[in-house]
């Protein structure tokens, strides 16, 4: 049996190790998952041995708080957002009260004037007590510190959150101590006393603590939302109703109402509820939010279509083969959900020595307090040494080694179009070791365009798109309309056309100066007794070819392709020089995956692959040892996305891809996939310096603070807090070198044109003819670069190249017979 709980309390990656062991240990356990990130866990266990209270019993023992998981997918978005908004509380709080204290007890030291009543010696007590109750509203806003780390303690399994309450409880105990003794030496006229306690006030340190990892845990929380928000999105996908018929009538029902069996009806323009097979008519999908593909799919009777496809054009009625959590679309959200839930927590340097350092320090401050009583110290002397081990090994330097470093990382990246959703992105991605890379949108600009033309023998090119043009310029395609804008880009005219008709699956006909002229497949060609010799060649670069023919006779073919992206072949051979191997995997056919992977160098691919195959294949790759980054744009990349150890998602791609992803690349570009590991790298290295520095200080400070070298040399809780702010100094000052990071940049030659846009706003628009006419007339303007016009909502949508006035485009829109309302 499988049971999910949410799991509360765990600040680290000790926490959730010690949630995990503490349920392995459970007699009828068969695996128990813990995800820090979500606050989940996800158990097997033997329903005839155990049940969830036992499991939740077990978490609660532990120390820390479990209940079973609810389905109400608000619930799950509710807990990370109030998180978020806790945690900006605490710091805005924090931060208030942290500016005055820090004037308070710091000003004198920079001559800084402080009221008459916080001066001087008879104003000791003022001056103890005013910052002893500014700490307090910090030390109450971030009590869960205390309360996560001492009972952590209690239960024998120290993390950060211990670290922290240690380290400012150790400075709060001793300036407390320092007050009363304030108190003692005014109250007995002992001014000697009054000044030495004085400068032995670390409140400031304490609120410092609190509010400096408050801020790195507020940057963290903010990462949890990803994976309630992604699911989301893909539950958007799904349409609420669907048009069924029964008893000869059709009838619109909620979608969880419809039964496998059910005759389900689609018009243009409306998404596919379930899973089916089509019974009668025909359509053009666009499947791209599930298989990846950026060309939508021709169906006809005894197709397939599945869940959150929309149709382009058509009317088909399908049998539903899966309804409810068997559709695609719902086996993606699961799998979303599990990959989620199963990725393994970081486990943090920092943390995993915490189950040492911690009570190593306690035992050397109670052992320093003991000894030095024996020695015939008094108790001052003794509480002195004892709290300056506690002060020194105030894990300040530790807990900032980090998420100091990270920060400055997350910062760098950002800065060069790299976003990373999460710490454990950074620190995760530079231990990966393989690559898997989507085609469409990530290796490929994700849309057709004109690759190559080819006339017959005896025709010109300018024939041949000529031809095309006045065709496909009717045409709603996505072929077609790539074929249109190569033709606008190169001001080619338009002929008038007559009897046009779309052949679904096949392509288009039309009658041009009183010849009949065919655009189509091989299939239409040959239905046509039109002789022409396929062209194989195109097929096997991955190219669409599409063929022209006039009365008959073959006038040549235009074959469309979706292009390379400038810099993929530059950024595959980067991540293979790196020893990371890179995987293709694609839902298109095997002729088309080839010649794209031929010409990146990419040598293994996964074709015709559906979500389920492309995240299984990660799973392999796991399985097989490998840390695995996913790279994609689409909705159908998710699943794998989730899946991978670090998903990296294109920046122009869909919001479900980049909610399911750890890092963004904004810019579109695989060369910045590249410049984020050669980032993480960097990080890593950075922080593994932090951690040495820190360890090292401490190695150092702790035996002078516990007075091994004394009386020769002595450290005082003062000295102790001196040298944990340094060591925090140079924590930072080390990340910063951060900032010197230089991305690898490709230079090219190519000038991106300046682009304007205008919006004419026309009347009289009825069909898509007049959509063509009106472009027509405008394109041939020069100046105007393209010209997009919908009849329905009577816009025209131009880009322009260089300025042209406003009477120019009315001119030429009223010339062909319409009405310009308004210009924009």
């Amino acid at each position: 049996m499988q049971s999910r709980f949410n799991v509360t309390g765990m600040s680290c990656a000790a926490c959730s190790a010690h949630v995990e062991k503490a349920v392995k240990q459970l007699k009828g356990i068969e695996n128990v998952e813990v995800n820090l990130l979500t606050g989940s866990m996800t158990a097997h266990f033997n329903e005839n041995i155990l049940s969830d209270d036992d499991i939740i019993n077990a978490v609660i023992s532990a120390g820390y708080g479990a209940s079973s998981a609810q389905n109400n997918q608000q619930t799950k978005q509710e807990k990370p957002d109030n998180d978020v908004k806790q945690m900006k509380f605490r710091i805005c709080v924090s931060f208030v009260f942290l500016v005055i204290l820090m004037y308070i007890s710091m000003g004198h030291m920079i001559g800084v004037p402080l009221p008459s009543f916080l001066i001087g010696t008879e104003n000791a007590v003022s001056f103890a007590l005013t910052q002893f109750l500014l700490t307090l509203p910090v030390v109450i806003v971030n009590k869960k510190y205390y309360i996560n780390g001492f009972k952590s303690l209690i239960h024998k399994a120290p993390a950060m959150d211990t670290l922290i309450a240690v380290g400012s409880s150790a400075a709060l105990v001793y300036s407390i101590f320092a007050l009363y003794q304030i108190g003692y030496g005014l109250g007995h006229n002992n001014t000697d006393l009054v000044n030495h306690y004085m400068h032995d006030l670390y409140f400031e340190s304490a609120a410092m603590i609190l509010t400096l990892v408050t801020l790195g845990k507020y940057l963290e929380s903010k990462a949890k939302k990803q994976t309630t928000e992604a699911i989301s999105k893909l539950m958007n996908l799904r349409p609420q109703t669907a048009n069924v018929i029964r008893n000869n009538k059709e009838t619109t029902i909620p979608i969880d109402d419809v039964v496998i069996g059910d005759i389900v009806v689609v018009r243009a323009g409306q998404s596919v509820p379930v899973d089916g097979v089509i019974v009668s008519g025909n359509a053009v999908l666009d499947e791209s939010a599930l298989t990846g593909e950026s060309l939508p799919v021709d169906k006809t009777v005894n197709d397939t279509v599945i869940s959150a496809s929309i149709s382009k054009g058509g009317y088909f009625t399908f049998k539903a083969t899966k309804v409810g959590n068997d559709t695609t679309l719902s086996q993606m959200i699961k799998l979303v959900e599990d990959a989620s839930a199963s990725k393994a927590p970081i486990a943090k340097l920092a943390d995993k020595v915490s189950s040492v350092f911690v009570p190593s320090v306690l035992c050397i401050s109670f052992i320093t307090f003991i000894v030095w009583l024996m020695l015939g110290k008094d108790f001052s002397f003794a509480l002195s040494s004892a709290i300056t081990v506690l002060v020194i090994s105030c894990p300040c330097a530790l807990g900032l080694a980090t998420p100091v470093a990270i920060m400055v990382g997350t910062g760098v990246g950002a800065k060069n179009g790299v976003i990373f959703r999460s710490a454990e992105a950074l620190e995760h991605l530079h231990s990966v070791n393989a690559v898997v890379l989507d085609k469409t949108g990530t290796i490929t600009e994700g849309k057709p365009v004109v690759a190559d033309i080819i006339p017959a023998n005896g025709f010109t090119q300018k024939e041949l798109l000529k031809l095309a043009y006045s065709l496909e310029v009717l045409s709603e395609h996505p072929l077609a309309q790539a074929v249109v804008n190569y033709c606008n880009d190169k001001n080619i005219s338009s002929i008038k056309a007559d009897n046009f008709e779309t052949l679904s699956g096949k392509g288009i006909t039309a009658n041009i100066d009183n010849a009949f002229c065919v655009s189509g497949n091989i299939k239409l060609f040959n239905e046509l007794g039109i002789q022409i010799n396929e062209n194989t060649e195109l097929a096997n670069q991955g190219k669409t070819p599409l063929y022209f023919a006039k009365d008959n006779k073959f006038i040549g073919v235009i074959a469309v392709a979706d292009t390379v992206k400038p810099n993929s072949s530059f950024a595959v051979d980067a991540l293979e020089k790196m020893g990371i191997s890179v995987t293709m995997l694609t839902g298109d056919n095997k002729k088309t995956a080839n010649a794209i992977a031929n010409n990146v160098n990419i040598k293994n691919v996964i074709y015709e692959v559906m979500p389920q195959d492309k995240e299984k294949h990660i799973k392999t790759l796991q399985e097989n040892g490998k840390t695995v980054a996913m790279i994609g744009d689409g909705i159908n990349d998710a699943p794998a996305l989730a899946r991978a150890d670090v998903g990296i998602a294109i920046g122009a791609g869909a919001d479900i891809a980049i909610e399911s992803a750890d890092v963004v690349l904004m810019k579109s570009d695989l060369v910045d996939a590249v410049n984020a590991i050669l980032l993480s790298k960097n990080v890593i290295r950075n922080i593994k310096q932090n951690l040495f520095w820190a360890f090292i200080y401490n190695c150092i400070g702790i035996p002078l603070a516990a007075g091994v070298f004394s009386p020769a040399l002595r450290l005082t809780p003062m000295f102790g807090a001196a040298a944990m702010s340094l060591s925090s100094v140079c924590v930072v000052m080390n990340a910063l070198r951060l900032n010197r990071f230089k991305p690898k940049t490709i230079k090219t030659n190519v000038k991106e044109d300046v682009k304007m846009k205008k919006t004419i706003k026309i009347e009289g628009m009825m069909c898509p003819r007049c959509s063509a006419h009106v472009k027509n007339a405008l394109i041939k303007i020069d100046g105007v670069a393209d010209a997009q016009v919908n009849h329905e909502t009577g816009l025209a949508e131009i880009t322009l190249d260089k300025d042209v006035s406003n009477d120019i485009l009315s001119n030429a829109v009223t010339d062909a017979g319409y009405d310009v309302v308004e210009i924009l």
